[in-house]
């Protein structure tokens, strides 16, 4: 079987870049499949997750990020220009692989990949909530205009989805979600890792992991905690992450007097290790795709505080047994469960034993089927 996925770059150290790169060695390693990567702007760049040598990694180098020097008028020609010479390249490319299936993102290719005629099969994955998929959630805050633009183009992607062979979504929500567009399958996203070992939940680390951006509302977290702080001088909060809101984090972190209590780091290769030294993970973001992290740090066994957010978490974490879910943006909510299990280490070590055991449900090798039978389903019609 041949399979051709389509991605800007792998260029990130986020979730969405492990869960492919693990999808792509799986697909190569495991099930042999013979299995292509298209990127757009990888220009060179070593991947931070390993891919497989039996992964044929095909970059085209063309940088839509050039666009975003200009004004609105003369980026949309720019881009235009970007997406012609893209679905040029993507078209000869498929034509010549003759894949059996197509994979896509949900990203610009989804606007000319059903035009292809190539004989393959196409399926498209949601990473993130209906609402915010291609940031179109951003033209909701604007004017009139810009809220019509982000209107068009709304509908503009739902048609596009709904002459896909199959639509992914990664929880049952979002899926509902997109029930009036499509009928969409539901795969969740794969353990990265299988942990051995288990966090005794006696370190006194508090561990978040994920961009420094909007969405991972650490801004948030950095307020509950500055509530609570003075309780627990010989805890600590360490996250993990780089982004655009570093200095911004940063500055609040000292405008709290949280600098000996919270610290910033960059991310790391064998994060694992950096769950297996802390006794609870947080999550506080205002939306996810999922929560790659949360399942990550429940096999390490750690008891995980997550604001029920849309759309991952709530589906992932049974509330009040292998951790708590805070209702969205509440602050001293937020305060109140972490004041719970840093004074009840029974308690951590109860949730966290159970995390590690409720989230096997999650192993790859589970996953990975579910998207075999997708493709044997789609082939076999």
């Amino acid at each position: 079987m041949k399979i051709v996925f389509l991605y800007h770059g792998l260029t990130f150290i986020g979730g969405v870049d492990r869960i492919l790169v693990d999808k792509l060695n799986y697909f190569a390693d495991v099930f042999n499949y013979e299995v292509y990567l298209i990127t757009t702007q990888q220009f060179g760049q070593k991947p931070f997750f390993s891919l497989s040598n039996k992964v044929h990694h095909l970059d085209l180098g063309i940088d839509f990020n050039l666009q975003y020097r200009h004004n609105f008028l003369k980026r949309a020609v720019i881009y235009s220009k970007l997406l012609r010479e893209y679905k040029k390249t993507v078209k000869y490319h498929l034509y010549n692989i003759k894949a059996d299936i197509v994979i896509t993102t949900v990203a610009r290719e989804l606007d000319f990949l059903m035009d292809m005629k190539d004989g393959s099969k196409k399926i498209a994955e949601a990473h993130e909530p209906k609402k915010y998929v291609r940031a179109l959630h951003r033209f909701d805050e604007g004017g009139l205009i810009k809220r019509l633009i982000g209107h068009y183009l709304r509908r503009k992607l739902e048609k596009k989805i709904m002459k896909l062979d199959a639509f992914v979504t990664l929880t049952n929500k979002d899926a509902l979600n997109w029930s009036k567009v499509c009928k969409p399958l539901v795969i969740p996203n794969s353990l990265p890792f299988v942990s051995q070992k288990q966090s005794k939940c006696e370190i006194k680390n508090i561990i978040c992991v994920g961009r420094l951006e909007y969405q991972k509302g650490f801004d948030l977290l950095i307020e509950a905690w500055s509530q609570i702080n003075e309780f627990y001088p010989d805890w600590k909060i360490t996250i993990y992450g780089n982004g655009t809101e570093h200095q911004l984090l940063s500055d609040l972190i000292i405008s709290k007097n949280l600098t000996e209590s919270v610290t910033i780091k960059v991310p790391v290769n064998k994060i694992i290790d950096k769950y297996l030294e802390s006794s609870i993970f947080i999550l506080s973001s205002r939306y996810e795709g999922f929560g790659m992290v949360i399942i990550e740090a429940m096999a390490c066994g750690l008891p995980v505080i997550s604001y029920d957010c849309p759309e991952g978490p709530s589906e992932i974490i049974n509330d009040g047994v292998d951790g708590f879910l805070v209702p969205l943006n509440d602050i001293n909510e937020l305060s109140k469960k972490i004041s719970i299990l840093i004074e009840d280490q029974n308690l951590r070590k109860a949730m966290g034993k159970r995390a590690k055991q409720n989230v096997r449900r999650y192993s790859k090798d589970n996953i990975m089927e579910e998207w075999r039978k997708l493709f044997n389903s789609l082939l076999s019609h």
